[in-house]
């Protein structure tokens, strides 16, 4: 008798666009690969909170500006609502404001709608991790906003444990889960845990607003 092959678990994604001719092309390059699924479409923010509490995706992909409610709001409200739901943010517009906006309302990627589909399911898988991905000039305009003061400091340094100020300089360079564990000799799990006990002392919804907030305020280095 034949025995079925175990395969690996499927990243659910939902796609949010006001375009119907985007979330087709989207649909169709992403049921090419064997381990990210597309569950539903909405194609505006406020469509989007409902599909999310209906679908419970593993990652949304946010287009930005959209009619009803944007794609900023929309990621501050499901990262608020829904933490274990992740973002990443697909857009035509590569503004500081904007980057800034979206990162600190928890999304943990940003990518424009030029980039190439290989990079767009790596933003996909590494958001399903808990990692971020950042299109490169979106991440150059985050480290300009470090030059801000910034406009609300959150306190919390002197609750981080020394191993979680360690995961935190990691962070702040961008480092993947991976690296940080091989970095420090621990297992990947405990890194999670260590990246989750850091973003609820500091009051955080993403890694990228801490590495962005403990740059800003000069707790770590900005060079590796």
């Amino acid at each position: 008798m034949a025995t079925s092959v175990d395969r690996p678990q499927r990243v659910r994604v939902l796609l949010v666009d006001d375009h119907t001719v985007v979330r087709n092309g989207l649909r169709l390059v992403f049921d090419l690969q064997d381990d990210l699924e597309v569950v539903g479409e909405a194609e505006n923010g406020r469509e989007a909170l409902e599909r999310v509490a209906e679908l419970r995706p593993d990652v949304v992909v946010m287009d930005l500006l959209m009619p009803v409610m944007n794609g900023v709001e929309a990621t501050r409200a499901i990262r608020s609502a829904y933490p274990d739901v992740e973002v990443v943010a697909l857009t035509s517009v590569l503004e500081d404001r904007m980057v800034v906006d979206v990162v600190e309302a928890g999304a943990s990627g940003y990518l424009l709608k030029e980039t190439r589909p290989v990079e767009l399911f790596e933003a996909v898988r590494a958001a399903a991790r808990g990692e971020v991905w950042l299109d490169p000039r979106a991440q150059a305009r985050l480290m300009r906003e470090l030059r801000r003061p910034a406009s609300a400091p959150i306190d919390g340094r002197d609750a981080l444990t020394e191993r979680e100020l360690e995961v935190l300089q990691q962070l702040a360079h961008g480092a993947t889960n991976k690296s940080i564990a091989q970095a420090l000799g621990v297992g990947e799990a405990t890194v999670k845990t260590h990246v989750s006990s850091v973003l609820a002392k500091l009051g955080l919804k993403s890694r990228t607003q801490a590495a962005l907030h403990a740059l800003r305020e000069g707790w770590v280095s900005r060079a590796p």
